[in-house]
């Protein structure tokens, strides 16, 4: 057992249980070692969490810059939404592991730094002025996480339209919305 091993075997549990099944009982015993065991390689829960928080988001990042690259305006910005999206419905337990608390300096070395500046970076194509970039990337965050955690728990299954439809007209308000903010 590595820590390596162990991050990986946790990302592969939060994905097939959720992230709340990750605890160092439930990994312990995938590895068939006592819990005591686990703890030369973690600090404890929470760093078991952090540490797959850390991993969950490092591999948004990488999804987030490979849509992205070579796009301007609303390619981008659609390329970027479809990265969160595709992110969450392939890695549900990552994607809620994404929310979890870190530290400032945890968070500061984060693939959430990546995500924020490609963020900003799919912004630049709508000339955004440096005091309205904050906002935006707080509302894109909002609006795709909103989204994908109502779609996941089944909350557009019951009526029509389909939620692909409601996401693409929801992807064609922001774009105008961001198009209307110009500097």
């Amino acid at each position: 057992m590595t820590i390596d091993r162990l991050i990986e075997a946790g990302a592969k549990l939060a994905d097939m249980s959720g992230f709340e099944a990750v605890t160092p009982s439930a990994l312990a015993k995938q590895f068939d070692v006592k819990v005591a065991s686990l703890y030369s390689h973690v600090a404890s829960a929470n760093d078991i969490r952090v540490r797959i928080a850390l991993h969950a988001l490092d591999k948004l990042a990488d999804r987030i810059a490979d849509a992205i690259a070579g796009r301007a305006g609303r390619d981008a910005l659609i390329a970027l939404a479809e990265a969160h999206r595709d992110f969450s419905r392939d890695h549900p337990g990552l994607f809620a592991a994404t929310r979890h608390p870190l530290d400032g300096e945890s968070a500061a070395c984060s693939g959430g730094i990546r995500i924020a500046q490609a963020m900003r970076a799919v912004l630049h194509g709508y000339e955004l002025d440096e005091s309205m970039q904050i906002h935006a990337i707080r509302l894109l965050g909002s609006v795709f996480l909103g989204f994908t955690m109502l779609e996941s728990a089944g909350s557009f299954s019951h009526s029509l339209p389909l939620p692909q439809a409601s996401w693409h007209m929801t992807l064609d308000v922001l774009h105008a919305m961001l198009c209307s903010l110009k500097k």
